[in-house]
């Protein structure tokens, strides 16, 4: 058993990424940032569907073909398909950002 509020230090230089649990086809990551974002340049580009869960915190992310930026606070989620290309432009400054993230290859229905 785990605890997704454990282990999370008080001083966050850089994000922390732990995966929780992974298969062939699947990955569950506990993400924790605290003011982190993307560098300028830098878009994610992944090979996997992304299942993105806010648990608590607070992040604004913009998506390379849509005009508007897209915020999260805690409790929401959304579906990133595979080579969407998108950046993280802000999380809490002050504060702990908790994502959980599920990777994976195989498509699921949308519900």
């Amino acid at each position: 058993m785990g605890n997704l509020y454990a282990g999370i230090p008080t001083c966050l230089p850089d994000e922390i990424v732990t995966i929780l649990a992974k298969s062939k086809d699947v990955r569950i990551e506990r993400i924790v940032s605290k003011g982190h974002k993307s560098p300028n340049e830098f878009w994610y580009d992944q090979e996997t569907t992304e299942f993105v869960l806010l648990i608590q915190g607070g992040a604004k992310l913009k998506f390379e073909e849509k005009e508007e930026v897209t915020v999260m606070g805690a409790g929401d989620y959304l579906t990133i398909p595979p080579h969407t290309r998108h950046k993280i432009l802000w999380t809490v400054p002050g504060a702990e950002t908790i994502w959980l993230t599920v990777h994976y290859t195989e498509a699921f229905d949308e519900i």
